[in-house]
């Protein structure tokens, strides 16, 4: 389990296995996302299309999670689809806008 998310960072919370779980997007942890989900800006624009996959999405939070410590990609996916697409939209807001804005 993580600190309280910073949403002046670009941070936010992403709840798995009922416990709360910090989503850090670093240039490390994009740069990871990008590398598998490809080019980050078109990412954000099938997001904005409402094109973004389940799996695009569980893939960015688990790149961007800030610890992994006993947690798997399965963990990660079993979140999302436990609390669905309406409670997850928040952290990936929080997530997609800092990749477009970066720190202010």
């Amino acid at each position: 389990m993580s600190s309280a998310a910073n949403p002046l960072r670009g941070e936010a919370e992403l709840v798995i296995a009922g416990q709360p779980h910090l989503l850090r997007p670093t240039f490390s942890a994009l740069v990871a996302a990008e590398e598998e989900l490809g080019p980050l800006f078109a990412l954000v624009e099938r997001a904005g299309a409402g094109q973004l996959r389940l799996g695009e999405m569980a893939a960015l939070f688990w790149h961007c999670l800030d610890s992994r410590d006993g947690l798997t990609r399965e963990h990660v996916g079993d979140a999302v689809a436990a609390q669905g697409l309406a409670a997850c939209a928040r952290p990936l807001r929080a997530l997609l806008a800092q990749i477009l804005q970066g720190q202010a």
